[in-house]
C-alpha cells in the first residue's frame, strides 16, 4: 500500500469513527543524529526489537515526515526523546524546544534521566511550558524509583505534567522494567500522570490493575492490537471488558516514524475491537484532547 492509499484509508476510517481528527501522544522526532541511529539500532535487530525483524516504513526526511502526520488528520502530536545515558538530556530538551517553537502542532516534549542535574533541567522545562515528558526505562536502564529522580516525580506530580513512560517488558525485558518498580512509584507519587506506553505489554493486566487504581494513570495503545505484536506477545482477551470500561484512560499510540507496518494499520487494530464509535472517538482524539487542554475543533 503506498502511502497516497494509506492516507485515504486514514481519511475513511476517521469518517467511519466521527473523527474531525486524530491525537497521536506517541511519535518519535529528533535531533538528525540521533533519529539515523536510532534507526540503524532497528535495522541491526537488537534486543531492544525482541529478536524481530524491524523495518523503518517512514525513513524520511523531518519535513515529509510532519506532512505525512498531517495528510493523515493528526492534528497534535509528540516529539519523543530519552536518554540513554547522563548528560544527554538536558542537551536533548534544548533540541525539543526550538522543535515545538517552530512545529505549533507538536505537543513540547522533554525527558529526564537519573543524574545530579536532573531537578534543575527538568524545572527549566516546566518554565519553559512543557507538556509532556517521555521516559524510556528499557533504554535509560535505570529504576524509577532510583533517589536521584525524587525531586523530579515530585515536581512533575505537582505541575501535572503528563509522562509517556515505557515501562513495560515488551518487546524485550530490561533490568528495571515490568509493574513492580510502577507500582511502587505510585505508591510514593500517585498523583503521578503517567501514559503507560504500549499499554503496559506484556503485562497488561498489571497496568489495568494500575489504571483503575490511579485516576492520573492512562494507557496508550501504541502497537497494541496490531498484527506485529499480536503475533509476539498478544493482549489477553480476557481482559477487553476492562479495556472498554477504561475507554475514557486510553490514548492513541502509533510509535511513528519508527514502526513496521502502514500508519493505518494501528487503527485499523483498534476499529477490530469493535469498541464502537464513542470509544474509537474518546481514544483517538477526544481523551488527549482533554488531557492537554487542547482548543476545541473549529466546525
Amino acid at each position: 500500500m503506498t502511502i497516497e492509499e494509506d492516507t485515504r484509508w486514514v481519511a475513511d476510517f476517521r469518517a467511519r469513527a466521527g473523527l474531525p481528527a486524530i491525537v497521536d501522544v506517541h511519535t518519535h522526532f529528533m535531533p538528525d543524529q540521533v533519529m539515523r541511529k536510532v534507526w540503524q539500532y532497528f535495522d541491526s535487530v537488537g534486543p531492544l526489537t525482541g529478536g524481530l525483524e524491524w523495518p523503518i516504513t517512514y525513513r524520511d526526511e523531518e519535513q515529509t515526515r510532519l506532512d505525512t502526520l498531517r495528510a493523515f488528520g493528526v492534528r497534535a502530536f509528540t516529539a519523543l526523546v530519552y536518554p540513554h545515558k547522563p548528560d544527554m538530556a538536558a542537551w536533548l530538551n534544548g533540541w525539543t524546544a526550538e522543535f515545538a517553537a517552530r512545529t505549533p502542532d507538536c505537543l513540547h516534549t522533554s525527558t529526564f534521566y537519573p543524574e545530579p542535574s536532573a531537578p534543575e533541567y527538568v524545572a527549566a522545562a516546566l518554565a519553559a511550558g512543557t507538556r509532556v515528558f517521555k521516559v524510556h526505562i528499557q533504554v535509560g536502564a535505570f529504576e524509577p524509583n532510583d533517589p536521584l529522580l525524587d525531586k523530579v516525580w515530585g515536581m512533575v506530580s505537582d505541575a501535572g505534567v503528563p509522562i509517556v513512560i515505557h515501562c513495560g517488558s515488551g518487546p524485550a525485558p530490561g533490568e528495571f522494567t515490568g509493574p513492580a518498580p510502577i507500582a511502587a512509584l505510585l505508591q510514593r507519587f500517585p498523583r503521578l500522570p503517567l501514559i503507560i506506553a504500549h499499554m503496559g505489554t506484556p503485562e497488561a493486566s498489571e497496568f489495568l490493575d494500575l489504571t483503575e487504581r490511579y485516576e492520573r494513570v492512562h494507557l496508550d495503545t501504541t502497537m497494541v492490537f496490531t498484527d506485529y505484536f499480536e503475533h509476539a506477545a498478544p493482549y489477553p482477551v480476557s481482559e477487553y471488558g476492562r479495556l472498554r470500561d477504561l475507554g475514557d484512560r486510553i490514548l492513541f499510540g502509533s510509535d511513528f516514524p519508527n514502526i513496521p507496518y502502514r500508519y493505518g494499520h494501528a487503527l485499523e487494530g483498534l476499529e477490530r475491537l469493535d469498541f464502537g464509535r464513542d470509544w474509537l472517538r474518546g481514544v483517538c482524539h477526544d481523551n488527549a484532547a482533554r488531557l492537554f487542554e487542547l482548543p476545541p475543533l473549529r466546525a
